[in-house]
């Protein structure tokens, strides 16, 4: 057969004018379950038109083609690519029908339509490969368009169910690798900042998992496909098959992910399927996905969203448990299950059932069940969750309360698993029917770059990393773990971690007066004594009390006592102390750095020994305590042992409590070296981060220019430390991460580097000249989150200084002209204590003026002066 081009002139405007009513209806409704459907009728009469001009009236020809994936499903996004089989009965056949497909599939492309075309005939489409799992899935969801439609029935009927019962269970296990390696590739969750609606968790590849589970076990029971399934809705097939989510909930997600992708088509005018920030606001503003229309705030439209990639993933998770299974699931979990004595559920392998007659009538053995998950990590199956979310109606006329519902409670929360048991409990309704202050943290969102995990999320989270404890991995966990059996009553404290923060959900004032007043109505149910009561309410009162003082000098004797004070006892300490750690682990991933850990760490034992009455003083002096000066001078020849003490004297102990007394050491050694070379430098990497120590005379502007230099290079400063001794020596560290990995990829330029920060200090190279030169490389990315500038002055917490505190964005050179301005109103630094949240930089620094605290007037003209150059610096990086 000889066919040339196609005339499609007609077809193309047609195209574009039905995607343009498409697009019309879209934007008018709202709904993209509609407009996908819509597109695929589209798509349908063009491909049966060209299918028809291609190969005219011949009936002859032994071919078909086939729509499958996502266009045979009738899930046919706006942008999204064409997959079409074209069949053949033989290699003849094909031979034959060769340039009609080329000319088809050329024409496909000419219309507008992103063509995914595969060729086989009969006899290949009855291989599989397991290289190539996505032809196969996509077999699962085909449907006839145009050619010989006996040769269709011979596919539908006899070759696609023969190769699937043949390979069953290692197509079945290929689909669980599968999906459990893309959940991997996104870290198993469904918490990202920027999620992609298709791909991640909780996604639509996850959606699709149920029909195509339900036909694997379809075909395997009946050997043959459903007899719904031709032509139909992935929906409406897995509801057909008995997979359909009980509450319509799963359905309902779909519906909220196919309006939202739909939008970013649309918006982005291709296949993009990643919910940016910037996509996520005007998805808001637009009420994307929502019943409601009009406009709606963009954390609560995240909510939402987290709401339905939960109900997803959830299921996803419960639904791959089934795969792969050499026999039926629920003849196999009939055979080998036992009865867990006193209720009406049994427990195989790791998984809970319930009895089909099972009547519920109270909530005894359903918490019984909750608390044998806690301790032991089983999992419901999705039979029993369907069927105790059915019940709820009925428990919630016979909610404990008192003494009961505390016993029951408190068995979930010791459990080592007792975050899994707790989202069990929150995703079946069965945590807000007993504490229905915990509804209102239900999937929200504290939009912000720092804050990966809704606030339910982080809760179970915070939970998770205090029982994480019991086997600790890394050192500072090992230090922490020490104090997790000296907690009298543990079961008080993790029921105030999952009370800590429900007071977010007001969204008024501040959340823990909030969360206190939520937990004291709580707490009053489970009928508590005054001293049990009050111990949680000041726990939740206190829990960011750590936190704060952690952003000030942690060896500050009036940061430790004031921090002391108001805490009271060293039991509260402790817990304070665990409750900080896992509050700050469960913010994001990389919000603990292991610096983090062991400030929290070192400032415990500092508060510790307060009250003790052990503290020591804030400046090192060898005539008070010669320990430190007699460890480091066994080190160390005799005839360095008075340049030691020297210095040493008047270093702060916060130096000195945070290094090493081999590092105290190679400082000192570096130090000899200064009539030598007058600047000292030492680089070196420690995790993810680069430790840089600068040692050389005091001069004004020092800090200034070395935080210059490190952004001139390009390079990310998130913890610094100012520290001098009584003869003038500086010793100052920062850490900082290579954004564009320079001294990693290019080994050599770290003597270049480290000769151009020697030149800086040595003042031989202007670090203006050096910003400027670089310039063009440190252009911030696209800001996410506008954060004010934000100054606050306190004089009261320190016995010396003033203390500053500067909430900035953090863009590249801040540190150097905060240094800048504070040098300029002949501000001395003490201390400094520089941190990034995301892109909140809070920086905190301790200063003098000629030996005294700044007064009033003095605050009031750096207050104006650094206002005005960090909004000046902040215009020039947008």
């Amino acid at each position: 057969m000889e066919t040339t081009a196609l005339v499609i002139d007609d077809l193309r405007e047609q195209y574009t004018q039905q995607m343009a009513l498409v697009r019309q209806t879209y934007d008018r409704t709202g709904d993209g379950t509609a407009a996908i459907r819509r597109r695929s009728s589209v798509v349908d009469r063009l491909l049966i038109e060209l299918w028809r001009r291609a190969f005219g009236a011949d009936a002859s020809a032994k071919a078909s083609v086939l729509a499958l994936g996502g266009y045979g499903r009738k899930d046919l996004f706006p942008f999204s690519d064409i997959d079409v089989l074209f069949a053949f009965a033989d290699d003849d056949a094909e031979k034959n029908a060769r340039p009609a497909v080329r000319a088809i599939i050329q024409a496909m492309w000419d219309i507008g339509l992103r063509a995914s075309p595969a060729t086989r005939t009969v006899k290949e489409c009855n291989r599989f490969d397991p290289d190539n799992l996505e032809f196969t899935l996509s077999t699962f969801d085909h449907r006839f368009l145009a050619g010989n439609f006996p040769l269709y029935q011979k596919l539908h009927n006899e070759t696609f169910p023969g190769l699937v019962l043949s390979e069953w269970n290692q197509i079945a296990q290929k689909l669980g690798e599968v999906a459990r390696a893309r959940h991997a590739k996104y870290g198993n969750t469904i918490f990202h900042l920027e999620p992609n609606l298709k791909e991640c968790p909780g996604g639509l590849r996850d959606f699709n998992l149920a029909p195509w589970f339900a036909l694997l076990f379809h075909l395997k029971e009946n050997k043959e496909w459903p007899k719904q399934r031709s032509g139909a809705a992935s929906n409406d097939r897995a509801s057909a098959l008995g997979w359909q989510s009980a509450h319509g909930d799963a359905e309902a997600a779909f519906d909220f992910l196919s309006a939202a992708r739909c939008f970013l088509h649309f918006r982005h005018g291709r296949d993009d399927n990643t919910l940016d920030w910037q996509s996520q606001d005007e998805a808001a503003a637009n009420s994307i996905g929502l019943e409601t229309r009009g406009t709606a705030d963009p954390a609560y439209w995240m909510r939402t969203y987290y709401r339905h990639a939960r109900t997803i993933y959830r299921r996803a998770v419960l639904l791959m448990e089934h795969l792969p299974a050499p026999v039926s699931f629920y003849k196999q979990f009939r055979k080998r299950r036992s009865p867990i004595q006193g209720t009406d559920f049994s427990l195989d392998q790791g998984r809970i059932d319930i009895s089909p007659t099972a009547q519920f009538s109270d909530t005894d053995g359903l918490l019984r069940i909750f608390a044998i998950i806690s301790h032991h990590g089983y999992t419901l199956t999705q039979a029993a969750e369907d069927r105790i979310t059915d019940a709820l109606p009925v428990l919630a006329i016979h909610i404990p309360e008192g003494p009961y519902l505390w016993n029951a409670l408190r068995e979930v929360l010791l459990g080592p698993h007792a975050a899994h048991a707790l989202r069990t409990m929150h995703a079946l309704g069965v945590l807000e029917m007993l504490i229905p202050e915990f509804h209102g943290i239900d999937a929200l969102v504290i939009r912000d770059s720092y804050h990966r995990y809704t606030v339910d999320e982080h809760t179970f989270l915070t939970i998770d990393n205090v029982h994480g404890l019991r086997q600790p991995s890394r050192d500072y966990e090992q230090r922490l773990a020490q104090l997790l059996p000296e907690i009298d009553r543990l079961d008080l404290f993790l029921l105030a971690l999952l009370l800590h923060d429900t007071g977010k959900a007001r969204r008024t004032g501040e959340h823990t007066s909030q969360s206190v007043e939520l937990a004291d109505a709580f707490l009053a149910r489970l009928d508590f004594d005054s001293e049990e009561r009050e111990s949680i309410l000041k726990l939740i009162r206190l829990h960011l009390e750590m936190s704060n003082a952690l952003r000030r000098d942690i060896f500050d004797l009036e940061n430790v006592r004031g921090f002391s004070d108001k805490i009271g006892s060293p039991q509260l300490l402790k817990m304070l102390t665990l409750m900080t750690y896992a509050d700050i682990k469960a913010v994001n991933p990389d919000a603990l750095t292991p610096w983090k850990a062991e400030n929290i760490w070192q400032f415990y034992m500092a508060t510790a020994n307060y009250m003790d009455r052990s503290v020591d003083e804030i400046r090192y002096r060898a005539a008070i305590d010669p320990t430190l000066l007699n460890r480091i001078r066994s080190m160390v020849p005799p005839t360095q042992y008075d340049a030691l003490k020297q210095f040493l004297e008047g270093l702060p102990q916060r130096y000195l409590q945070t290094r090493l007394p081999e590092q105290i050491r190679h400082h000192f050694q570096m130090a000899l070296n200064l009539d030598q070379d007058p600047v000292q430098l030492d680089l070196r990497p420690n995790r993810q981060l680069f430790d840089l120590t600068v040692i050389t005379r005091d001069r004004t502007r020092l800090f200034a220019d070395v935080a210059g230099a490190l952004a001139a290079w390009g390079m990310n400063i998130v913890k610094a430390g100012a520290y001098s001794n009584e003869s003038g020596v500086i010793v100052d560290s920062f850490h900082f991460t290579d954004i564009f990995h320079t001294l990693e990829l290019n080994p050599s330029e770290k003597d270049r580097f480290l000769a151009n920060l020697h030149d800086v200090v040595a003042q031989k190279v202007s670090v203006a000249q050096l910003l400027e030169a670089r310039s063009h490389l440190n252009h911030p990315a696209n800001l996410k989150v506008e954060v004010a500038t934000r100054l606050e002055f306190d004089s009261e917490s320190s016995t010396h200084s003033t203390l500053l505190q500067v909430v900035a964005q953090d863009v590249p050179g801040l540190l150097r002209q905060i240094a800048l301005t504070l040098s300029t109103h002949q501000c001395d630094i003490k201390v400094a204590l520089i941190d990034t949240e995301g892109e909140t930089a809070i920086d905190v620094f301790y200063l003098t003026k000629q030996e005294a605290k700044l007064p009033p007037p003095a605050q009031q003209s750096l207050a104006a002066d650094l206002t005005t150059a960090l909004t000046a610096m902040r215009a020039t990086s947008a």
